[in-house]
């Protein structure tokens, strides 16, 4: 009897620790949650650009469209930029709220410039 009552015991401390430890786990993750501000992150490359949408192709391959508003704010560099300087073939960091299915811009982070599109600027002049 004695040994029954005992190992009923370390059963059940057991399965205390281990609710005691998934709680502490979703604790840590609201605060995860908590400290990115409740934004999606979009990141990866723009393939289309206009004054109130851009459309990025992300890192995973997939298309993500964003809604742009006067309220959105740029960067490069750490260095404010207007929104015109982002262009076709940038690489994007965006925080994104959502509603509603749709992603709204927060602050978009402007990473290396477009390069030059093919025959704006060419290294070669076609003369020997």
């Amino acid at each position: 009897m004695y040994q029954q009552s005992t190992r009923t015991t370390i059963i059940d401390r057991v399965r205390k620790g281990t609710a005691v430890s998934v709680l502490f786990l979703l604790v840590a993750g609201a605060q995860v949650a908590f400290a990115h501000g409740g934004f999606e992150h979009v990141m990866g490359t723009v393939t289309q650009v206009s004054a109130d949408k851009v459309t990025v192709e992300t890192t995973g391959k997939k298309t993500a469209h964003v809604d742009l508003t006067p309220k959105t704010t740029y960067t490069r560099d750490n260095k404010n930029v207007a929104a015109g300087d982002m262009k076709v073939g940038d690489r994007v960091v965006i925080d994104a709220t959502e509603t509603a299915g749709k992603l709204t811009a927060a602050s978009i982070k402007l990473g290396a410039a477009a390069k030059p599109e093919h025959g704006e600027h060419s290294e070669h002049s076609g003369s020997k």
